[in-house]
């Protein structure tokens, strides 16, 4: 128990200092391990929502200022309806095809933003964003980690960081809050998930110190292609466990 403890606060600390450097990463990060500790993969999602949620709320109080809604709407009402029904499916799905699924994802996800993020420039069309919330959707409502798509979406609709960080909180927030609201009803808001958040939550906060002092002083260049890496391999122990 001690040592599941420890886990969960150290997995929240590198997870919401992610999420705060670069503007996502927290459910990509955490979930790397969080299944192997949880009692089952929709709790792992659950507890990696909520700690997430918490981590978007104390940005967007701070960014608040420069939400634009307009941006935001479209590609955020198509994630919360699609990330609802994968979270439906999610309560028929078995756990080993999750594993190869969710291995499978990270290795693409590591692979696009180490080597072809930079060379493709998206339009911040109606078409594009639907696209975006809708693949948001199925990778948040099945593996608890939308922020690949809705990340790309954001950084070419935004003028600067600063805005960027505002509406990816934003979206974050409101889909976390949704998706909760959906596993509680689907029975993987659990005793054991609350349980979780209080251990996680202090982890939460030291990260997102730590991750805002990186963002106005760092790149973060380097520290994103260890990420990466880091996922990759991650999900190649996905696959090799599955």
């Amino acid at each position: 128990m001690d040592n599941i403890v420890i886990e969960l606060f150290l997995l929240s600390i590198g997870a919401s200092f992610v999420q705060r450097t670069t503007g996502f990463g927290f459910g990509i990060f955490i979930m790397t391990m969080l299944p192997s500790i949880m009692p089952s993969f929709g709790e792992a999602t659950t507890l990696s929502g909520i700690l997430a949620m918490t981590t978007s709320l104390i940005i967007v109080i701070q960014k608040y200022k420069y939400i634009t809604w307009k941006r935001l709407l479209p590609i955020l009402f198509t994630f919360i309806i699609i990330s609802i029904g994968a979270i439906f499916v999610l309560k028929r799905m078995e756990y080993h095809i999750l594993n190869i699924l969710l291995g499978i994802t990270l290795i693409i996800v590591s692979i696009y933003f180490a080597f072809f993020s930079k060379r493709i420039k998206v339009k911040t069309t109606l078409p594009v964003q639907v696209t975006a919330g809708t693949l948001s959707g199925l990778m948040g409502g099945f593996f608890g980690m939308q922020g690949p798509p809705a990340v790309l979406y954001f950084v070419s609709s935004e003028p600067d960081k600063e805005h960027y960080l505002a509406m990816t909180q934003t979206y974050f927030l409101a889909g976390n809050l949704m998706m909760t609201l959906a596993r509680a009803y689907n029975g993987f808001f659990t005793t054991t998930v609350s349980i979780g958040y209080v251990y996680g939550i202090a982890g939460v906060f030291i990260g997102n110190l730590i991750g805002s002092w990186v963002f106005r002083h760092l790149s973060g260049s380097l520290l994103k292609y260890i990420i990466y890496a880091y996922i990759g391999i991650s999900g190649l122990t996905f696959l090799l466990e599955a």
